[in-house]
């Protein structure tokens, strides 16, 4: 059976942050893909969905040499795939995005929404955890910056409040032009979610990586060298996660697959 709900679509971040104030069963659309499955499905029923396309400024994206990249909330997966400072400063985020779903749907997909959904599996996590981006989150109470390897809590969760919108990415100059890859391992050849995904990136002997679908939520693993041997860094990340068993793998292919993965990646990325 539908869902009978109220829509609004501010057109100001203010408009936005006081709507979240004063109502209480509310959801926000972006692109859709994920709330629109979670609505049909019954798994959620807001009284009230809040577009966000509308609201000035959160559709862009934009590159700066002292701050570094910006990523609002209605930047969508193809657009971050396409913008040349991101293929230029930041290939690493380009490469996870390319391995999200279908064209279609990264036409809809937004960055941020596969960041909010907070699932073990989102595939643009583990790039914007190597490259040490913050969320920059919004309320009618004021502003916090959140380091987004401190954002997620949990399975679907995350430190945002019911009043709170996440109100851009950061990712800082300082991890831009670095090397980097990502691989993603799904069931089949065709888009699926990912069994696991890593993420490695390097730059000035620093060394990260990025793992999702091997632990509750999304993980980066930092402190270690670009010198480090790659037993070394395999014995590191297989000490961080807990994969679990589920109906797509067990907990012990996906852990040899991020060994497999991570040791495949520190030797290709040069």
């Amino acid at each position: 059976m539908a869902q009978s709900f109220a829509y609004r679509a501010p057109r100001s971040q203010d408009e936005l942050v006081d709507i979240l104030a004063s109502e209480e069963s509310v959801r926000l659309l972006a692109g859709g893909t994920d709330l629109f499955v979670e609505m049909r499905n019954g798994l959620t029923r807001p009284n009230l969905v809040v577009d966000l396309k509308r609201v000035e400024g959160f559709g862009e994206i934009s590159w700066d040499p002292g701050t570094g990249l910006r990523i609002g909330p209605g930047v969508t997966i193809n657009q971050l795939i396409a913008d040349p400072a991101v293929a230029e400063h930041y290939p690493l985020l380009a490469s996870c995005g390319h391995d999200l779903a279908s064209h279609q749907i990264r036409n809809r997909a937004t960055v941020i929404g596969n960041i909010v959904n907070a699932s073990p599996c989102a595939d643009m996590a583990p790039g914007l955890l190597c490259s040490q981006a913050s969320a920059v989150i919004r309320s009618a109470r004021g502003e916090r910056i959140v380091p987004l390897s401190e954002f997620f809590t949990g399975v679907k969760r995350t430190v945002l409040e019911r009043d709170e919108v996440l109100a851009h990415v950061q990712v800082p100059a300082q991890t831009a032009d670095a090397r980097g890859g990502y691989r993603k391992h799904k069931r089949i050849k065709g888009h699926d979610l990912g069994i696991v995904g890593v993420a490695v990136w390097k730059k000035d002997g620093d060394l990260r990586l990025g793992i999702s679908s091997a632990a509750p939520k999304p993980l980066v693993i930092d402190g270690l060298s670009e010198d480090s041997a790659v037993d070394e860094v395999v014995a590191t990340v297989a000490a961080a996660i807990s994969p679990i068993d589920d109906v797509r793998c067990t907990a012990d292919y996906r852990a040899h697959m991020v060994s497999v993965f991570t040791a495949r990646l520190l030797q290709e990325v040069a």
